[in-house]
């Protein structure tokens, strides 16, 4: 925020101009955006007014009930101190009071000042995972009997608990914490998401057993959190990627040609703990936060810092040189505990009710180092081979997985060991940028793709955390021993359109305990267990036509999930997926295609290219097959779909009534949806 009032003109125009300079920020690894892309207010308030995330409350446990800890911070801009009251009304969610208070506080001319007040509740709806009880808090400030600032502040109560022995636990309750990684951008939508996509990719990692967030590697869309407050998952909120010297700046393309090294370092001595200072009070009441990362990476070796460990030998673990061994010229890794000692104090100031944390790419040289130390919770970014040596040698360090591969072994890792409460998976939804060699859009390894359906690896990972019965069937052509096509893939396609006879591997991801395989209504292979090793049951079997079914059972055989894909016929007509739809005026809506035969199923081969049309107070946002090898234009109305299918981003505008959305391609019959602005 930055504060006007002296150089507002009064009772004239104002114009304000925000410039952005983008030209020192060139770097593959992500799509950081550029301009304007989240949402910017005007303020306008009085000369005493509350403060700036001037509101803070966090609940504090009791042996009966929760106390409801509140500041408020105040500021007066007058030349003279102001007489206040300051009112604080607990409400619930259906907006039933629940605890109030009045405080009284004298605040000198041109100064700050604070107050603090607790409100308890004895038997308040806890913040949960699978109940999400938010409550909001009133905050009203009075000057001589009149109500001169008014904010509304959402709070929610709940208990975290970090143990090095137990992992953690949610109002005591232990669990392990299956989280990903997310960067901020939407595919073909780029840094300026609507709260709307936000909310369905959300949800759809929640339904595949998702239940945390971390914000990679920078604080993200207010929206963000509070979805995550409303749909009920934890997030783990981050600031920074780099703290005082550069990273290497892969310009040309991932891990390609001649690094540059521009970057944020070059004003984190000025800005870098008044931003986490900004980004714990911006943050701070969201329930759904519950660590505070202060980096990551940051101790990646030899990128910049380094350590004599390096050189391998001895007791350090390492049989060889690491990364090119010790760089006594680089700068000295021994500084990373003098920073994250600072950064950590900024934390503790602003909010000592969560732990601080940090992912560590060099656990074993930020060891030799106060880094790990100086942190409530350890983060380790692809280190699972430390957790055992760690847990011994440093007893009371918490420790978790902050950035992790997809497969099954590292998941064992975690379940294998009470100490490790979790892991983030890199990543949870594909990405802009990190692109391998053209043509590629961005990093393909997430769950959800470019437009939030869910990929294969998506509902593999489902099998192995959701709690609800699911199975899944996809399919490739059998493997022929050599090259990277061998054993299981955890990508694999719903697809049923192969030759006849062609010898092809079924793959099914379920949490059932067997499951047996039919085609056109009949049994094909034997009923196979649920593997423990690979997490996936396959048959190989030769192709025909038709429509192949996977059946999951409990162990005494009963059905609990099923999964069906059939055999497609050549395109014939566009079929809209996303049923009637009502928005409210400035809204977005998110309008779902799939090409499909003459008999209406789903044709994953087809690849025609849709136009879309509007009629209508509308405009169009996007269209999202998410491709990653498509490099067409991202402006325009016409695109290829992908596995027959797409996502249209409609923004309305501020007239009621209906808008015709239509779709159509040659040689395919073609599909209208009216969207109702209310």
């Amino acid at each position: 925020m930055y504060d006007a009032t002296s150089q507002i003109k009064y009772g004239e125009e104002n114009l304000v101009v925000v410039r952005v300079d983008h030209s020192q920020s060139a770097d593959s690894r992500w799509y950081t955006g550029s301009g304007i892309y989240r949402n910017v207010w005007v303020v306008y308030s009085n000369p005493v007014h509350i403060a700036q995330w001037g509101v803070f409350a966090h609940p504090e446990k009791q042996k009966k009930g929760y106390n409801l800890n509140l500041e408020v911070e105040m500021e007066n801009s007058l030349d003279e101190s102001s007489a206040l009251t300051v009112t604080n009304e607990l409400f619930d969610d259906n907006n039933i009071p629940a605890a109030k208070s009045s405080d009284k506080i004298t605040v000198e001319a041109k100064k700050t000042g604070k107050i603090k007040t607790v409100l308890h509740v004895s038997n308040p709806k806890l913040w949960s995972l699978g109940n999400p009880n938010l409550y909001s808090v009133k905050t009203s400030v009075f000057k001589d009997g009149q109500l001169i600032d008014e904010t509304t502040t959402k709070t929610g109560f709940r208990e975290y608990t970090f143990d090095p022995n137990k992992g953690f636990a949610l109002n005591g309750e232990w669990m392990k914490v299956k989280g990903v990684c997310l960067h901020h951008d939407g595919g073909v939508l780029g840094a300026a998401v609507p709260r709307e996509v936000w909310q369905r990719r959300l949800l759809t990692l929640k339904e595949i057993g998702i239940n945390a967030i971390r914000t990679s590697h920078n604080p993200q869309a207010p929206d963000l959190y509070e979805l995550c407050d409303e749909i009920g998952l934890l997030v783990l909120n981050e600031a920074f990627d780099e703290w005082e010297f550069p990273k290497r700046k892969w310009i040309e393309g991932w891990n390609v040609g001649t690094p540059g090294f521009q970057g944020s370092f070059s004003f984190f001595e000025e800005w870098g703990e008044r931003d986490l200072t900004d980004m714990i009070k911006r943050d701070r009441n969201h329930p759904s936060v519950f660590a505070w990362s202060i980096g990551n990476e940051v101790d990646y070796p030899n990128d910049p810092y380094s350590h004599p460990v390096l050189d391998g030998g001895g007791d350090t673990g390492f049989t060889q040189a690491i990364f090119g061994g010790y760089k006594k010229d680089a700068p000295d890794a021994m500084r990373l505990g003098d920073i994250a000692k600072r950064l950590v104090k900024v934390v503790k100031q602003f909010d000592p009710s969560r732990p601080a944390t940090a992912g560590l790419a060099g656990v074993a040289m930020s060891n030799q180092t106060a880094y790990p130390s100086a942190l409530d919770i350890t983060g380790y970014n692809y280190t699972e081979s430390l957790y055992d040596q760690d847990h011994a040698k440093y007893p009371e360090r918490v420790i978790f997985g902050s950035e992790n591969r997809h497969d099954i072994d590292a998941w064992k890792a975690v379940t294998s060991r009470e100490f490790i409460f979790g892991q983030f998976l890199w990543t949870g939804i594909d990405y802009l940028g990190e692109s391998g060699r053209w043509p590629s859009r961005g990093f393909y390894s997430g769950l959800l793709d470019f437009g939030g359906f869910i990929k294969p690896r998506g509902f593999y990972r489902q099998s192995l955390w959701s709690e609800k019965p699911m199975a899944y069937l996809g399919t490739y052509p059998v493997p022929d021993g050599r090259g990277r096509n061998r054993g299981l893939s955890i990508d694999a396609w719903p697809i049923w359109n192969y030759e006849a006879g062609q010898s092809i591997r079924v793959v099914s991801y379920t949490n059932a305990a067997q499951a047996k395989l039919m085609l056109n209504g009949k049994e094909v292979g034997e009923t196979k267990p649920y593997d423990e090793k690979t997490g996936v049951i396959f048959w190989d079997i030769p192709y025909a036509s038709g429509k192949l079914e996977v059946v999951g059972m409990d162990a005494a055989g009963n059905q609990v999930s099923q999964y069906a894909i059939q055999s497609s016929a050549r395109p014939d007509a566009i079929k809209i997926i996303s049923k009637e739809i009502k928005v409210e005026k400035g809204g977005v809506s998110q309008v779902i295609i799939q090409v499909v035969d003459e008999n209406g199923i789903p044709v994953m081969l087809s690849e025609d290219e849709i136009t879309c049309q509007i009629n209508g107070d509308a405009v169009l946002l996007g269209l999202e097959a998410s491709n990653n090898s498509d490099m067409s234009d991202y402006t325009d109305n016409r695109h290829r779909v992908f596995h027959g299918r797409m996502i249209a981003y409609i923004k309305t505008g501020e007239t009621a009534g209906d808008i015709s959305v239509q779709f159509s391609a040659n040689w395919l019959k073609p599909a209208e949806i009216k969207i109702n602005v209310q």
